[in-house]
């Protein structure tokens, strides 16, 4: 059980980081950003795998950079489902995305746990 909270909070981290840092990504408070991290997570652990699969050739014509696009989308999911979590548009989603991404790796790296 501490290890799911531990990770639930190291989720919750960088998405309350980029709300500092893209204007168009919002929380109206703490428990939709705890919402958001929780649905975040479990979307990238069960529907980023699935979209991954179904995309694979695409993925593979644009070296992998397809996967930055189903990351954002991922995101936009959880926005659209979270209430009071708004996202400004998909572009704000695509930066917002890979910066989650680089946050969420390197606090996996810094707490000795490997990133998947």
């Amino acid at each position: 059980m501490q290890s799911f909270l531990w990770r639930w909070a190291l989720n919750a981290l960088p998405l309350w980081l980029a709300t500092y840092l893209f204007d168009g990504l919002k929380f109206s408070g703490l428990g939709s950003l705890l919402v958001a991290a929780l649905l975040f997570g479990l979307a990238n652990a069960v529907i980023r795998p699935i979209l991954i699969l179904l995309t694979l050739p695409l993925t593979v014509v644009t070296l992998g950079l397809f996967i930055l696009v189903i990351n954002a989308l991922l995101l936009m999911l959880v926005a659209a489902v979270v209430p009071g979590f708004t996202l400004g548009g998909f572009w704000t989603a695509f930066w917002a995305a890979i910066f989650i991404g680089i946050v969420s790796f390197v606090t996996n790296r810094l707490i000795g746990r490997p990133a998947k």
